[in-house]
């Protein structure tokens, strides 16, 4: 008599990933809540131009965001313009604390800002679900930083901004400074002091033409080969390995562990091959790549009354749609629709 065999328990599947028609696994939703800002940067803003596209409500974005989380979206960063300007961010994060991903796992919450009300706002922001922070800082020497953000006094705002973040555990703490030859690439050696005097990882980035006049050429960017020289030459530099394969950053870190440098070189040394990355605009548009041609209204369709399902599907649609790379500094390069700060960072 042969025994009834025993049946088998089917396999585990991991869930679906979201993925481009290149192969790459999207994870990375950068989304914009506003694009006013109470800086204006010579670099970003002509300072003649504001907010120029609407905003959604909060629960709007809540929804959108929901449909990228169900597709595999692991990451999310709030930016702007400025988002801290933004009202009901506190109630946003309170409800993008309480996601859960595919893999059961809570969403990592980050978010980008300029810092002048980080300060007051740290705390709050910590215990609404905050993770980590990122602080735009283009100078640590003030009278160059007020020249900057075009802001008396914003120096020691941001600076008391940052120690408020690293007190209320918005850490690991990054702060971002996009170099200009010839306008703040003197800065290079003091922000490498910098990030070991307050334990901070000082981001370098290289200038890329999203700003909203017509500064941006070649001559402008100070590669990542040349910082790195100049830090060495003051101090030694350890390269660190990626913690995953669509990090931006090449990293460095100081034999002690203290403070770390990162630099992100979309320009001289691109890393769209790895690119893990959409936006949502502060309208509600999808970009595909800082450089499109092209935006995709989701809130459009949500407003038009399409389902959860309907507007997951054309989530994947547009993604499959993602550009292979952008096309910075070869011949018929067109700067993107938006600028920088109405994109979202």
């Amino acid at each position: 008599m042969v025994a009834a065999s025993l049946p088998v328990a089917p396999a585990e599947t991991a869930p679906p990933r979201l993925t481009d028609s290149h192969g790459r696994v999207i994870h990375d939703l950068r989304v914009s809540v506003t694009d006013r800002c109470n800086y204006k940067c010579v670099y970003c803003r002509t300072g003649e131009v504001g907010a120029q596209y609407p905003e959604l409500n909060i629960g709007e974005y809540l929804r959108l965001i929901r449909l990228f989380v169900d597709l595999g979206i692991t990451k999310v960063r709030l930016t702007g313009g400025e988002p801290l300007l933004r009202h009901g961010l506190l109630d946003l994060l309170r409800e993008l604390a309480s996601l859960r991903t595919l893999w059961g796992e809570p969403l990592d919450l980050a978010l980008t800002t300029n810092g002048h009300l980080l300060d007051s706002l740290a705390r709050p922001l910590k215990d609404a679900g905050l993770q980590r922070v990122t602080v735009s800082m283009d100078a640590v020497d003030a009278t160059i930083f007020e020249r900057i953000t075009r802001i008396p006094g914003s120096f020691e705002t941001v600076l008391g901004g940052i120690r408020a973040a690293r007190a209320a555990g918005l850490t690991p703490l990054k702060i971002n400074c996009v170099l200009l030859r010839g306008f703040n690439d003197d800065q290079v050696e003091g922000f490498a002091r910098f990030a070991r005097a307050e334990d901070v990882a000082v981001r370098f980035i290289e200038f890329m033409p999203l700003e909203e006049g017509r500064l941006w050429s070649p001559e402008i960017v100070v590669p990542l080969r040349e910082i790195v020289q100049r830090i060495r030459k003051i101090m030694p530099l350890v390269e660190l390995p990626p913690p995953e394969a669509s990090e931006t950053a090449r990293r460095y870190g100081f034999p002690d562990g203290r403070g770390e440098i990162g630099i992100i070189a979309p320009v001289t040394q691109a890393f769209c091959g790895a690119c893990s990355r959409v936006r949502l605009t502060s309208d509600g548009k999808i970009r595909t790549c800082l450089f499109s041609q092209m935006e995709h209204d989701l809130y459009g369709r949500m407003r038009a009354g399409a389902s959860d399902a309907e507007l997951r599907d054309f989530i994947h649609r547009t993604v499959q749609g993602k550009e292979a790379r952008h096309h910075i500094g070869e011949p018929g390069f067109l700067k993107p629709s938006r600028s920088m700060v109405h994109i979202g960072g």
